[in-house]
């Protein structure tokens, strides 16, 4: 039977997550955040000035040209996650709208939690969304240390309740990761945890290498969103 979070006995749930969660490896605990930093810098001269583009374009239609989210991150700690706005104003209560009145919509949601033509998004930040592009201002995230650059898809406190298992809490949530490179529109939001613990009992740095580099293939082919 699938354990899910919400179903832990109380006298575990009692004990903080981090306090039950397995033991780590050496490249997890010492090298994978010296990792992060280092990509990371080496990175920003490049990739502040595409942001401050992305930015002003995303912010012509007067709507703010970032977007902050509250996400769980690791050991069920909460942080706020950074992305340039790809939505219309106003966008979680169009979604409650959308899908009251669309019952096949509303089934998609209901077992992704994304739906594949969303409503919501403007014209740039589809395409931006179909480059990953949306997500260049979580390096930030991932420099202060609430974020890693591979790791689980970023997930939203309230689908803890669909979240089966544990393997979540287990690392920083990632900008990239196994689902991110995966046929991610086809995938349900239960087969997000099998995609955590293969990559939780695989942290490895050529494992988080080769998945950068996957990544890189799905910005350059457009696959992403």
């Amino acid at each position: 039977m699938t354990t899910h979070y919400s179903n832990i006995p109380n006298d575990t749930k009692a004990v903080p997550i981090a306090s039950c969660l397995p033991k780590r490896g050496l490249y997890e605990t010492v090298f994978k955040r010296g990792f992060d930093i280092f990509i990371v810098l080496l990175a920003l001269p490049i990739i502040l000035p595409i942001i401050a583009v992305l930015a002003f374009l995303v912010a012509r239609d007067g709507s703010g040209a970032f977007y902050c989210q509250k996400r769980v991150g690791r050991g069920g700690e909460i942080y706020r996650m950074w992305k340039l706005r790809t939505m219309v104003a106003n966008a979680d209560q169009q979604l409650k709208d959308y899908l009251a009145s669309n019952p096949v919509a509303h089934a998609e949601w209901t077992t992704t939690q994304k739906l594949k033509k969303d409503p919501r998004i403007t014209p740039i930040g589809r395409v931006l969304r179909k480059c990953s592009m949306d997500e260049l201002p979580q390096l930030w995230n991932v420099l202060i240390g609430d974020m890693s650059l591979v790791g689980p898809r970023p997930m939203l406190p309230e689908q803890q309740e669909l979240y089966p298992g544990l393997a979540y809490y287990n690392q920083r949530p990632g900008i990239t990761g196994i689902w991110q490179v995966s046929q991610r529109n086809e995938s349900t939001f239960a087969d997000r945890a099998r995609f955590d613990t293969d990559y939780s009992a695989n942290i490895t740095f050529t494992n988080d290498v080769r998945l950068l580099l996957a990544t890189a293939q799905v910005v350059v082919r457009g696959t992403g969103y």
